[in-house]
């Protein structure tokens, strides 16, 4: 396998996004969207982390949105048998209202510290590794994306949101029972997704958030 032959030799040797600043006269050759934060001198990718929390803030309040609307109607229906029952205006506050801003918070961090920045290295890795555009390659990385980056990101936003509530102790069942029904659905979503991705986006495009929906 040719692919891994740039490939193996390239493949295993990490070479991430995450570098120290050149000395003072030299310029760096790093991507444009990766901006220099704190004194230690290293890159972070900010555009792709502030994308990859907008999309997830995005994500989480579709998600939310779209649970009040099947409430909603719930209570229209039974408003519609019941002559006391809940007016029109009780329906769309239970739209508007009651919206869980710890888990949008939550979601939005996971995407900007976690999914932005470890799936630009990440891509970036794979174009690196593999940077001709054939379908050997194109079928290897979506394999890797599949089996390395898909549990990866799994495992991190269940610990993340565990975390967050407060059950970290029950962590190890979440994964037990949920991670691979997780893995396996996403599988009919993400694989041609990154076929599309590698195929024609760029990695400085390439950080799309996971569904945040059944998380």
């Amino acid at each position: 396998m040719e692919a891994l032959g740039g490939g193996l030799g390239g493949l295993w040797n990490l070479n991430f996004p995450f570098r120290k600043r050149p000395k003072s006269g030299s310029k760096s050759k790093s991507s444009d969207s990766a901006e220099t934060i704190g004194r230690g001198g290293f890159h972070f990718p900010l555009k792709q982390a502030a994308t990859a929390g907008s999309l997830a803030l995005a994500g989480d309040t579709i998600a939310q949105l779209r649970a009040r609307m099947r409430k909603g109607k719930a209570l229209e229906q039974h408003s519609l048998s019941d002559s006391h029952g809940f007016t029109k205006v009780d329906v769309m506050w239970t739209l508007l209202s009651d919206h869980d801003w710890f888990r949008a918070l939550r979601m939005t961090s996971y995407g900007f510290l976690f999914y932005g920045p470890g799936s630009y290295a990440w891509y970036q890795y794979l174009d690196r590794s593999m940077p001709k555009q054939s379908v050997e390659n194109l079928l290897l990385k979506i394999l890797l994306n599949q089996i390395v980056l898909g549990p990866s990101v799994i495992a991190v936003v269940f610990a993340w949101n565990n975390l967050w509530q407060g059950k970290i102790s029950q962590l190890p069942e979440k994964y037990q029972k949920d991670a691979l029904p997780t893995l396996l659905y996403g599988f009919r979503f993400w694989i041609p997704v990154s076929a599309l991705n590698f195929w024609y986006t760029s990695t400085s495009l390439s950080v799309v958030f996971p569904p945040c929906d059944n998380l």
